[in-house]
């Protein structure tokens, strides 16, 4: 197996306004992949330690590191672009020819759907190892380390938790036979950079209640303060979805959230890609490019700079609104992945409308999120019966707020459709991806004090928005055109 130092991967920078492209794949070849021991190229992922094992002698050995890109994250300067994520040449062949070092054969893969095959003059695997052009070949991949039957039994234990309400289609037809282990595209995405964040904040001082006949009125009294954070942030290891569709979160033609939903992945255990890894899964190969991706890194960026500043900001108990947010890149890295995901899909059929449900697994932390197709008749006569309990409690029960008791039928309709369904679920990257503030300076001061506000909170207090929960489909695709006309423009000229 080939190995990946820095001795044999090069960098390629021929300006330096340009990005840096660092070739992760100059020491990979196409054809065979032998084992080390005994030159078989029957070679598979065990998924019980991550390690390749030879299936004719069993010798087994360690994953190659990725090591040609930085990991010093701090220092990083300017764009470094690993090959596997530059830019995908729109009329590239997905069909390749290799010839069989062993009998000489030519074996034909398909890159769009695979990246081995099998001689089938002397059964010898052959694979891809080198970039092509048309995304299909990352920098790095995960291997899978959950099996097909601890995935199974998460996937069952999911759905078995809702099968109350369960369209009777499904309940009839769920099985986990079929589900799959898919390989899926994604953008790794390392980050150093400088946030300036200004605006104002308040501090509440104190809170009564003023009563007015039969009703009554809280207000707040607040000190309002000028508030500025400095701070160097860095970003390791935010994770982007590369494939256009499984982007797109708002479609409602599948449940795409689901997918994003089980991230994160332990990306610091990523090894340099090989097809062998590949081998008894599925992939899906990337079809974006970087520039259609900076958007949402850009927004997700903030949003992790707008989450750490919150650590700094405990005085103002009614909240902070950022007036002004600056976050200046100093340097950015991007890397092509393949990470692993146990996949269990059912399509929903009503009338002309078609759904795809997914019940999804992490493949590394068993991470489990999915979405069942509701019988929404059932659902609402158990609403009303539940609406109907709510009214005779109403009547009967000596509560202050008894009122409340008139909506528990819309609130359970509403919890018991977002338990099936999980529309609302999502990766939180504002928290869950790794990051550190540095060099921390805080400008604070008070400059008036507000009496009898009526909120309880801040008006337009937006220190814990998330503006890139939804993804702007429309922005990538307009992206997407203008890289296709880069691209005819450069073969024009």
């Amino acid at each position: 197996m080939q190995g990946g130092s820095k001795e044999n991967l090069n960098s390629v920078n021929t300006n330096s306004n340009e990005p840096t492209i660092v070739k992760t794949d100059s020491a990979s070849k196409d054809g065979q992949n032998k084992c080390p021991k005994c030159g078989a190229t029957d070679i598979t992922l065990n998924l019980n330690n991550g390690k390749l094992r030879c299936n004719f002698c069993r010798f087994e050995f360690d994953p190659v590191k990725l090591d040609s890109m930085n990991t010093d994250v701090k220092n990083l300067s300017g764009e470094v672009i690993g090959s596997g994520a530059t830019n995908i040449v729109e009329d590239s062949n997905d069909v390749i020819t290799l010839k069989c070092s062993s009998c000489g054969a030519e074996v034909v893969i398909d890159t769009a759907s695979a990246s081995q095959a099998r001689c089938h003059w002397c059964r010898n695997i052959l694979s891809i190892n080198q970039q092509v052009p048309n995304g299909a070949i990352p920098d790095v991949v995960l291997p899978f380390a959950i099996t097909k039957e601890d995935a199974r039994v998460e996937i069952e234990k999911f759905v078995h938790k809702r099968r109350f309400f369960a369209f009777p289609a499904f309940k009839k037809e769920f099985t986990t036979e079929n589900i799959m282990g898919v390989y899926f595209p994604y953008m790794i995405i390392d980050v150093n950079s400088h946030v300036v964040l200004k605006g104002e904040g308040e501090h509440e001082v104190r809170s009564y209640t003023v009563k007015n006949g039969d009703s009554s009125t809280t207000y707040y009294d607040a000190d309002v303060y000028s508030v500025e954070r400095d701070f160097d942030l860095v970003i390791n290891g935010l994770t982007i979805e590369s494939s256009l569709d499984k982007l797109d979160q708002t479609s409602k033609s599948n449940t795409n959230n689901v997918i994003n939903s089980i991230m994160p992945f332990d990306i610091e255990n990523s090894v340099l890609y090989n097809a062998n890894y590949l081998r008894g899964f599925t992939s899906e190969k990337r079809d974006t490019n970087i520039e259609q991706l900076k958007p949402i890194a850009e927004i997700q960026s903030k949003d992790i700079a707008r989450y750490k500043a919150n650590d700094t900001l405990k005085f103002y108990d009614r909240g902070v609104r950022w007036d002004s947010e600056s976050l200046t890149v100093k340097g950015v890295q991007w890397k092509a992945a393949y990470l692993p995901v146990w996949l269990y899909s059912y399509q929903q059929v009503k009338g002309n409308n078609k759904i795809l449900h997914y019940v999804a697994v992490n493949a590394r932390t068993k991470e489990t999120m999915g979405s069942v197709p509701i019988h929404i008749p059932k659902l609402v006569i158990t609403s009303v019966f539940v609406e109907i309990l709510g009214v005779l409690a109403m009547m009967f029960v000596d509560f202050d707020y008894n009122w409340i008791f008139l909506s528990v039928g819309i609130i359970y309709y509403i919890f018991m459709y977002f338990r099936y369904r999980n529309s609302n679920a999502r990766h939180k990257y504002e928290s869950e991806t790794k990051s550190e503030m540095m060099n921390v300076q805080e400008q604070d001061f008070k400059i008036r004090s507000e009496e009898k506000l009526t909120n309880f909170t801040m008006y337009g207090a937006n220190n814990r928005s998330i503006n890139g929960k939804k993804i702007n489909i429309n922005l990538l695709n307009i992206s997407k055109d203008n890289d296709t006309n880069i691209e005819n423009d450069k073969k024009e000229s």
